[in-house]
């Protein structure tokens, strides 16, 4: 009845390396859960502090998907370097860029406010758009940046005012100071001049350029670049908003000579008259083609599902769910990482908080030297907590009481 004193042993120490081990858990547990600590008063001071001392991040693009990112990074890291690509032409940064000679400021007043810490009711008037009279079309926060040009005489100046203003958590670069204009060759060779006239040509794109070629970026955007710890390419739409930084020698040059983890978002869903039946792969191939290799190390590809009623919607309107053709992105020699990153709602897009989350995992699993030990620990804890799947709330009956909104 009783075990070998060999067997014996064994079995003691396989219990002691695991009690060992419950011990650092547990202990690991108590620590990460004292720097995060649950929703209760002080949260949001330590959160900051630890926000201080988070990583150094650059993202790349324009549009909704840069500003989308960024909002959820900043709740993560005050270290967010936005580098926002300045070729649109149309609406009102467009009138605006003819009016007054800026560049324009629409994508850049996007991500301003997604990276502000303000109230509700300003980020609201700043992106408010007047609908009548001669500011028809126009929003608050373009006019804003307008007037700061024409007041301090440089549109980074202005970017960078709007930023201390706005208590703006990291920074706002554009990705040049000189007016560009993209272009494209399209399938059958003819070339098209103005971002509107791209992304509204009907066919498909062969290539984008800039013109001049020459653009030169701000000397803060290429120290970001070689401080940075991660390097976020997208989402956003591919040929107007996420390719047009890449197309700046400088810029491309530096992130490629960069030591960062470059991660490539690919969209959620195609964009008609730009990415017509694109798989991930084909976007990924799209960006190697435009930039040579180095430049990509991992693509995130959405994985999670989209709710049919929603994809209908989108379908009438010529889109589609970008294909998670993993294999063919690895065959590119990208890693491919499918998690599901798209958010609920009405609009099929990326979840700020999940995309942050998981572009952060990546470099986690990659590594932070420069990370102390706590900080380590705390994004870590922090992120399991947020990827955590959040339940939906039960039923109202089992509950005992009325949820909000329940008529109760």
């Amino acid at each position: 009845s009783h075990l070998p004193p060999r067997l014996g042993g064994m079995v003691l120490a396989g219990l002691g390396a695991a009690a060992v081990l419950a011990a650092v858990y547990g202990a690991y547990r108590s620590v990460t859960s004292a720097l995060v600590p649950e929703e209760r008063a002080g949260d949001l001071i330590v959160q900051r502090r630890r926000a201080d001392r988070g990583p150094r991040i650059v993202a790349l693009g324009g549009g909704t998907g840069l500003s989308t990112l960024v909002r959820g990074l900043k709740e993560y890291t005050s270290h967010v370097t936005a580098v926002v690509t300045v070729t649109d032409d149309g609406g009102s940064s467009g009138r605006l860029v003819d009016e007054l000679g800026i560049l324009p400021p629409g994508d850049i007043r996007n991500v301003l406010v997604a990276l502000a810490d303000m109230e509700p009711l300003m980020e609201q008037v700043l992106q408010h758009r007047f609908s009548r009279g001669s500011l028809a079309g126009h929003s608050l926060g373009n006019l804003l940046l307008g007037a700061l040009t024409e007041v301090l005489g440089d549109f980074e100046e202005a970017v960078r005012q709007s930023s201390r203003v706005l208590a703006v958590r990291g920074q706002v670069l554009p990705s040049t100071a000189q007016p560009v204009r993209l272009c494209a060759e399209l399938d059958d060779g003819t070339v098209v001049r103005g971002e509107t006239r791209v992304s509204g040509s009907g066919r498909p794109i062969r290539r984008v350029f800039l013109e001049p070629g020459d653009a030169r970026p701000p000397a803060a955007a290429l120290e970001a670049v070689a401080e940075a710890d991660l390097i976020v390419l997208g989402p956003g739409s591919l040929f107007t908003s996420v390719l047009p930084n890449l197309l700046i020698e400088p810029l491309r040059d530096a992130i490629r000579a960069s030591g960062a983890l470059k991660v490539y978002v690919v969209n959620v869903m195609t964009q008609p008259g730009e990415t017509d039946g694109f798989s991930a792969a084909d976007h990924v191939r799209a960006v190697l083609e435009h930039t040579g290799p180095g430049l990509v190390d991992v693509a995130l590809v959405n994985t999670g599902p989209v709710d049919p009623a929603r994809l209908a919607a989108y379908r009438a309107q010529g889109a589609d769910v970008v294909r998670a053709d993993l294999d063919a992105v690895a065959r590119l020699g990208v890693l491919p990482v499918g998690a599901p990153v798209v958010a609920s709602g009405d609009l099929v897009r990326h979840d700020p908080r999940l995309l942050a989350a998981q572009v952060l995992r990546l470099l986690l699993d990659r590594g932070l030297p420069r990370a102390r030990f706590f900080d380590l620990l705390w994004l870590s804890e922090r992120l399991r907590r947020d990827l955590e799947p959040r339940p939906r709330p039960r039923a109202a009956a089992l509950l005992g009481r009325s949820l909000p909104g329940s008529g109760g």
